[in-house]
């Protein structure tokens, strides 16, 4: 499903436009060895998976929402790695995410508001301290769902 240029991601500029200021402010640079660690980031989106899922089943409702959104970071690095990019700013992974992948029409836009979401949710879980069991859930659920679709992606077995 493509979207078009000029379809926005959160603070009203074209996603194109985004995506070449955060190439231009050096928040997203090229890296050449990013396609080495493609494996590596997916493998650690997996533990993180895990750790938030544990995490949960322990009432540990503020680290597995943490961990549940790092799940998500690191899917989203891999992907962002197979295209020689990395990141140097979290939302700017995710205007990188939609132009590489959603705008070329191998990811829905739902997933970059899942990891929009579950940023917001790290953020107010780690910096304000306000987090809950809904909220963990609901990140853990949209971890799942990413880590799924960037392996299938980057067509990595989804184990």
């Amino acid at each position: 499903m493509k979207s078009s240029a000029a379809s926005s991601c959160g603070k009203g500029q074209p996603v194109n436009q985004e995506f070449e200021q955060c190439l231009e402010s050096k928040k997203i640079i090229a890296f050449s060895k990013g396609k080495e660690l493609v494996r590596k980031e997916l493998s650690i989106a997996k533990s993180d998976l895990a750790e938030a899922r544990d995490g949960l089943g322990n009432q540990k409702y503020k680290w597995s929402t943490i961990q549940g959104y790092y799940a998500m970071f690191h899917a989203a690095r891999a992907l962002v790695y197979s295209r020689g990019y990395r990141e140097k700013s979290h939302y700017c992974l995710t205007i990188a995410i939609r132009a590489l992948f959603v705008d070329e029409g191998l990811m829905e836009v739902q997933s970059v508001r899942d990891f929009l979401n579950a940023m917001n949710l790290r953020e107010a879980a780690d910096y304000e301290a306000e987090f809950s069991e809904s909220g963990a859930r609901a990140v853990i659920s949209a971890a799942e769902r990413f880590i799924e679709k960037a392996a299938a992606v980057l067509d990595i077995e989804r184990k």
